[in-house]
């Protein structure tokens, strides 16, 4: 825990600068006013599901958020140069057109519907949500580390060992937080992901059986977003943005949440931000996996216990 005390501290007092943090706050604000004034992605977005222009709405939705910090980062540093520089335009395309893939693909719904005869749709349904990444996010990143990028991050920090006993203690002390926010009507309405689909009659096994296999997916999908966010927006392009790389991404993480209860999406901001503080400094994802995972299956416990009081 001191350690990544003092990595936030010494990245803040190097990098912090009162203006930019304001100016990337207000846009930021902004942002999250419109979506939940508005209702831009559960009610417009949403609209969509099922159709291929979804894809590029959620497209247009990231990477209004990424480009619209970077370019306050850039004018503020005096860096707009950065904008002719081809390798940032095809780093940061391809991760926005990822994003917008994985957010638009709706292809799950058809293979549910197929899968043991759609006798178990709801459970395979939110199964492969959560496996899909392995086709929106895996495949695309791979295809481009090997195709397009120097390979020298280790595949975006995955494959780069790192020292997670700091980060247990990290989560522990959310733990706190999370029972808090258990309490809250829209917590409730939005966790646990997992309700009872009858797929362990269906398998003829223990209902725990089901509902650890479809936590287990569950938290795959996680170790995905870390990927993505953390290795490629992060690690992947520090090389090009130095820590330029890290208000962006913030800002974009957070229009990751739209769709979910506000508090979740104001947290993600601070989450975010310390994750992709960790992620430049260490050059691996996993400290950020084991909080990003560890987070999320106490969030599915605590609702658990919430209803079964």
């Amino acid at each position: 825990m001191r350690k990544i005390a003092s990595c936030l501290r010494t990245y803040v007092h190097e990098d912090y600068e009162r203006s930019l943090y304001l100016k990337e706050a207000l846009f930021l604000v902004v942002l999250i006013s419109i979506n939940y004034t508005i209702g831009l992605e559960d009610r417009i977005i949403d609209a969509w599901i099922g159709n291929p222009i979804r894809i590029v709405w959620y497209f247009l939705l990231y990477a209004t958020a990424y480009y619209g910090a970077l370019l306050i980062w850039a004018r503020h540093t005096g860096q707009m140069q950065i904008f002719r520089n081809r390798r940032v335009w095809l780093y940061s395309l391809f991760g926005m057109a990822v994003l917008g893939w994985d957010g638009g693909f709706y292809g799950y719904q058809a293979w549910s519907k197929e899968l043991f005869g759609g006798q178990i749709y709801w459970f395979a349904f939110y199964g492969l949500s959560n496996l899909s990444s392995l086709l929106t996010i895996f495949m695309p990143l791979t295809l481009f580390y090997f195709l397009a990028d120097d390979r020298s991050t280790r595949f975006y920090g995955l494959f780069k060992a790192q020292n997670v006993s700091p980060y247990l203690m990290l989560l522990a002390a959310m733990l706190p937080l999370v029972m808090w926010a258990s309490f809250q009507p829209d917590f409730l309405r939005t966790y646990p992901s997992y309700r009872d689909s009858a797929a362990d009659e269906f398998f003829g096994v223990a209902p725990w059986v089901t509902a650890l296999a479809f936590e287990l997916f569950y938290g795959f999908d996680f170790i995905s977003t870390e990927l993505l966010f953390r290795g490629f927006l992060i690690i992947g392009m520090a090389h090009l943005l130095g820590r330029g790389a890290l208000l962006p991404m913030v800002v974009c993480y957070a229009s990751l949440h739209f769709g979910k209860p506000l508090g979740e999406t104001i947290g993600s901001v601070f989450g975010g931000y310390i994750l992709g503080v960790i992620a430049l400094q260490s050059r691996s994802v996993w400290g950020g996996i084991l909080v990003h995972v560890g987070i999320a299956w106490a969030m599915e416990l605590a609702a658990w216990v919430q209803l079964s009081r």
